[in-house]
Parts: structure tokens; sequence; C-alpha cells
């Protein structure tokens, strides 16, 4: 299927080339169609220049015409006012003023206090761009990130796009009891956000139609904000580096806050269950490591003292091997 970005500049196109068709029927003239053809691309250029921030250029665009048309009224006001000193000369430039100041406003409004207004993601007052972190469905309902905002680790513009809280209300729909008790906790997660002082979460509205799947979304909208994502989401995290994306990934973080352990270090375990190979015992750290104990099928149910021998990290995470403390 044709995406709608290449049908607009088809479009484009068609209505450029109708228009030169009609004005040669009318002067017969070929050179017409050079002209059209070089709109079209003129036109398609421009687009790819402003697609991106059409929101503001469309205020933009808003306060040009109110600028050009106030420049004439302003004119002609002083005109009356005082004709001797006003010259007929002076009305392009008070007009020229005025446009310019109403194209440059909306721009200028996408600094952090104009974009709370306008709802624009920009920079702050002094020119510094801001710290846009976008939030993932899968942070949201984890319900770790209000810790880490409340303790400062994270500070700056949090962006919720609107497809994400779609999403978690789905799953605060759904007839699944775990989905739906995480999706509800998410909702609680996002107001406990909304209070923390050096936190300003937004809600974006903008939307990629054409662009199928949450993930990708969120990629798109990134890249457009120059923004990193927030998320806990494996898959989203491989796929975001790959297109150069900053990804804060909150299982990294924990990952790095681990308690450091050794080989040669001692601590205490229970010993929970049987391991993979005869003889074996597995037990668990506090943050969820798995601890494999050699030869601790004996001490099943019962807490013991351990040796590390080794530490072996893998993709899904650390595997500590001990054995019991003689």
């Amino acid at each position: 299927m044709m995406n709608k970005k290449l049908q607009r500049r088809i479009l484009i196109v068609a209505i450029f080339m109708i228009a030169s068709v009609i004005a040669w029927a009318e002067i017969k003239n070929s050179a017409v169609f050079i002209y059209g053809a070089a709109g079209a691309v003129i036109t398609i250029l421009l687009e790819m220049l402003v697609y991106n921030k059409r929101g503001v250029f469309l205020f933009s665009l808003i306060g040009l015409i109110a600028g050009f048309y106030s420049g004439k009224l302003m004119f002609e006001l002083f005109d009356k006012m005082a004709p001797v000193m006003v010259l007929d000369e002076m009305e392009p430039f008070v007009i020229l003023v005025f446009a310019y100041l109403g194209f440059s406003m909306p721009l200028l409004a996408s600094t952090k206090m104009g974009a709370s207004f306008l709802n624009i993601p920009g920079s702050d007052a002094g020119g510094k761009t801001l710290d846009i972190k976008i939030l993932d469905t899968s942070v949201v309902i984890d319900g770790r990130v209000t810790d880490i905002a409340q303790t400062g680790f994270l500070s700056g513009t949090l962006i919720l796009p609107k497809f994400v809280l779609n999403e978690i209300q789905a799953l605060a729909d759904s007839k699944d009891p775990i989905k739906r008790s995480r999706a509800r906790r998410g909702l609680e997660v996002l107001n406990q956000i909304k209070e923390v002082p050096n936190i300003d979460l937004k809600i974006s509205s903008r939307d990629f139609p054409e662009i199928r799947g949450v993930d990708a979304k969120l990629i798109a909208l990134a890249k457009e904000l120059s923004g990193s994502i927030v998320t806990n989401d494996y898959n989203l995290n491989k796929v975001a580096k790959l297109d150069g994306l900053t990804i804060l990934n909150l299982n990294d973080l924990a990952n790095a806050l681990k308690p450091v352990l050794l080989p040669g270090e001692d601590f205490e375990l229970d010993v929970i269950k049987e391991g993979k190979e005869p003889g074996q015992g597995v037990g668990y750290m506090p943050d969820g490591t798995m601890v494999v104990v050699s030869g601790g099928v004996n001490f099943l149910g019962k807490r013991v003292q351990v040796h590390v021998t080794s530490i072996l990290q893998t993709s899904a995470g650390r595997i500590i091997f001990t054995e019991p403390k003689k």
C-alpha cells in the first residue's frame, strides 16, 4: 500500500501538471510545463523542510497574515493622524516590520514558556535545547520511573505520546486481570509523576498515521524531537540504538546498581529449588540474580553460607556460581 507521504507528493505533481495543461490550452506556450515542474519540485522541497514542524509553521503562517494586515492598518492610522509626517513610500516597510513580527513570534514561542502554551517542545529561554525524554508503555506500567524521578536522577521534560496513553488505556480495559492491574497502576504512576517538582510532564498529540506499531512511532517521535526514549523493552532498546537514538533503559540502570560480588567472597543464601545439573541447588539474590550452588541440593529449604567461585554475565542477566562454605 502506498504511504501517505508519497501520495501527497504525487498529488502535488498532479495539481501542477493539471494547472500547466490548463495554462497551455490558453496561451499555447510549452514553457508552462517547465514552470509547473519547477513549482512542484519547490513545493515538495518546502514541504520536506517544514513538515516535521508544521505545528509551529502553522502559527507562523497565521501570524504572517495577521502581521501583514496589522501593518496596513497601522500605516493608515498614522497617515490619518499625521499625514504630513507619513510618506506613502513608508507603507511597505511598516507592513514588512509587522509581517516579520507576526511570523517570528510563534517561532520564539517554541521556547519553554511558549511551548507550554502551544504544546510545542522546543528550547528554553536561554536557547538551550530542552532535555526531552519520551516515555514508553513498558516503563509507565513498570512503576519504578516515579521513584527514580523523585530521587532527581530523572529530570527535564517528559513526553507522554497520546498513542502510548491509548495503549495503556486499552490494557486497563483488558480481560486479563494481570494486564489490567498493571495498566491501572501505570495510570496512577502518571498522576504521581505530575507531582514531582523537577519533572515537566506533557502529553503529545503528535501521531504518525502512516506508521504502524507503537515502537516505530516512538522512534519517529524521538527523531523529530531530538529526544531520548525511556523504556524497559529489550527489542525497542536494540532497534532504537541502531537508529542512533539515546535510550534510557531502567533495567540497565537496575543492573548497574546491583550489589557487586567477586569470586572468593562469601554470603548467605536461601536454597529454594534444584538446579539443571545433578546435585545443584538454586537460590536468588534480592535483586533477582540467579545463584547456582554446587552440591546445594542437600540444603533445599535452608539458609546456607556460600562461597563465590565464578560469575557468568549473559544477555539475560548475571548468574553467580557458588559452593557451600566449608
